[in-house]
């Protein structure tokens, strides 16, 4: 963690919540999806992609994602079996933290600010893994999803920000996927998408919010930017 993070929780500037996303953000792990989707396809009648085809293309709601891999509406049965099957691949992946991730948590935690995690991956593997990463004691709260159909993660932001107590614009989230970008703005919360993760560069640059290629420029970005807004920024 550098001087300029840490001392981020200075006076001048308001102790805020960090959101972070899971996949793609604090944990790296592009090319597992990339190889897990690969495994999937082929039983669903289709054919392996690129990185740069998932990038380019990766939604949610993930079942939408088969069906424009596939140019067809997959039915519950195959998108069952898929989703499945796209996990036990998954599963069978070290859990890797994203380069510098850790230091720049605790050095959150040690400038006095909270921190979190909310991820549309399944609630008991997101807590699972988060465990075997080693960060659970570093986060507040633990959110992942809840039965097997979530369409954006914007009711999912609103209801882990209200379970905190913690007010959208004192909010950071960081992701890396539009979707995160969408959710912060529609509660409130600021956005800061960083460009290593499951989206391209281009297609992040449509939301028109704060883009950064490391995960330490997002923390310091942020932070500065909700000092400024709250009138706090020296």
């Amino acid at each position: 963690m550098t001087n300029r993070t840490t001392t981020s929780g200075t006076a001048a500037q308001p102790r805020i919540h960090v959101v972070w996303d899971w996949n793609g953000t604090v944990r790296d792990d592009l090319s597992d999806h990339v190889a897990a989707l690969n495994a999937t396809l082929p039983d669903l009648g289709g054919s392996p992609v690129s990185v740069e085809t998932y990038r380019a293309l990766h939604r949610v709601p993930i079942r939408s994602f088969y069906d424009l891999l596939l140019h067809r509406e997959i039915t519950d049965e195959e998108w069952l079996r898929g989703d499945a099957a796209f996990l036990a691949v998954l599963d069978e992946r070290p859990v890797r933290l994203r380069a510098g991730a850790r230091q720049i948590m605790l050095g959150l935690r040690a400038a006095g600010h909270r921190q979190s995690l909310l991820s549309l991956a399944p609630h008991e593997r997101l807590v699972h893994e988060v465990e075997k990463a080693g960060i659970t004691k570093l986060l507040d709260r633990i959110d992942g999803r809840i039965g097997t159909v979530v369409r954006t993660k914007g009711p999912a932001l609103a209801a882990h920000l209200a379970a905190l107590g913690v007010p959208p614009d004192n909010a950071l989230v960081i992701g890396d996927s539009l979707d995160d970008a969408v959710a912060a703005q529609e509660v409130g919360a600021y956005p800061v998408l960083h460009t290593g993760g499951l989206h391209s560069a281009q297609r992040l640059a449509t939301a028109g919010v704060t883009l950064v290629d490391t995960l330490q420029e997002a923390v310091e970005v942020g932070i500065a930017a909700i000092a400024e807004r709250q009138g706090t920024a020296t």
